[in-house]
């Protein structure tokens, strides 16, 4: 399978050849327990939450795509960060990317803070400043590239070099690129999150958080926490990741070509200040994402005069859901401010650049001039 291109490994990952009937489809395995035999040291189940079958698949995939050896499935996106989180410990530091998704601010500050991890907010895109943050207590580095939702680049080869000259674990969550644009373990990371909810699963009908690591060690560890802190995912949402990762390839390459094309025509728009997108020729690190990805995805981000412009727009979109989350078939047009950010005091926001014109938009799998015929209608 390693030889294969990936939208080959996407459709065939080898584990429907194991069902005895030949079924096209991996059987969902939704037992709880596991009948074991009592002579036997070890059994592959003995419990749905330390294993399951269908979970295993999925889990072997997206290790499989990310290029690396360990792949463990959460009920969340925010489950998989969580459990990341907790392989440090009370007493540690890290440091984070300044812009970064709200649901992790918020596991950040208003959960592990209490539990002892120390935090310092920098801006990634600046080498410097996240050298100049580590201290004798830090223990690990966090970042977004593109970041959420300003689409921020940082040089992740670069942060991981000095991740590993410090020994520091560096996590990163590559939801916005996919395994397909973006491999953080081969730009030297220790760990890579996803949150399956979007891209992977795809038809926005399914909560599911993934991890992969290559360190047998690390792998152990991050185990310890799956089993001990049982977020683990169901077998049914395990499959529906699994069929919804079938179609990422010609998912994504229809509408990161809709994206593009989106943001150029949002470039030219009188009352669109900013566009976000690395993929513009004007994006500031587009060099610095090209070396490191092969493409630019399909989320880009937006500024409108202000909030009242913002949400006046939300409101006459008919084509879009005006909603939070992305990656779905359809698009989504969201206000970071009152949804994905919301966590995020307003002077935090402001001092990151979430200001409360900004809109993010996931470009779904729809007529790319259908969209711009009603984006126009909505600006005007």
């Amino acid at each position: 399978m390693k030889n294969q291109q990936e939208n080959t490994r996407l459709i065939h990952n080898g584990h429907w050849k194991d069902d005895p009937i030949g079924a096209s489809s991996l059987p969902i395995y939704r037992a709880s327990t596991y009948n074991q035999d009592p002579r036997e040291d070890s059994v592959p189940y003995d419990y749905v939450r330390s294993g399951n079958p269908t979970r295993a698949a999925l889990e072997e995939a997206i290790a499989d795509l990310e290029n690396g050896q360990y792949g463990f499935a959460f009920a969340s996106g925010i489950a998989a960060i969580s459990s990341a989180l907790m392989l440090f410990k009370s007493g540690d530091h890290i440091i984070v990317g300044e812009d970064i998704y709200g649901g992790t601010y918020r596991v950040l500050t208003a959960i592990l803070e209490r539990w002892g991890l120390q935090t310092s907010w920098v801006d990634a895109a600046d080498l410097a400043a996240v050298e100049a943050a580590i201290s004798p207590e830090t223990a690990g580095i966090l970042v977004e590239s593109p970041s959420n939702p300003l689409m921020r680049i940082c040089d992740m080869i670069a942060i991981a070099e000095l991740a590993k000259k410090h020994n520091l674990l560096s996590l990163t969550d590559n939801t916005f690129m996919t395994p397909l644009l973006q491999k953080p373990l081969d730009l030297g990371f220790d760990i890579v999150l996803h949150s399956a909810t979007k891209f992977l699963g795809g038809h926005s009908d399914v909560l599911a958080g993934l991890a992969v690591v290559s360190d047998s060690a690390l792998a152990t560890r991050l185990r310890q926490v799956q089993i001990g802190f049982g977020a683990v995912l169901s077998p049914d949402d395990s499959w529906l990741v699994l069929r919804g990762m079938r179609t990422l390839g010609v998912r994504l390459a229809a509408q990161q070509q809709s994206a593009s094309a989106l943001a150029e025509w949002l470039q030219k728009q009188k009352r669109i200040s900013q566009v976000y997108y690395p993929g513009l020729a004007n994006h500031l690190h587009r060099s610095m994402h090209e070396r490191q990805s092969s493409g630019s995805g399909a989320v880009l981000s937006f500024e409108l005069e202000n909030r009242t412009a913002a949400l006046d727009f939300m409101a006459k979109v008919q084509i879009p859901l005006t909603a939070v989350s992305l990656g779905g078939v359809e698009s989504i047009v969201s206000h970071p401010a009152t949804m994905s950010h919301a966590a995020m005091p307003p002077e935090e926001r402001k001092s990151r650049g979430i200001n409360d014109g900004l809109l993010r938009l996931s470009v779904g799998l729809e007529s790319v001039d259908d969209l711009i015929t009603d984006f126009s209608q909505a600006l005007s």
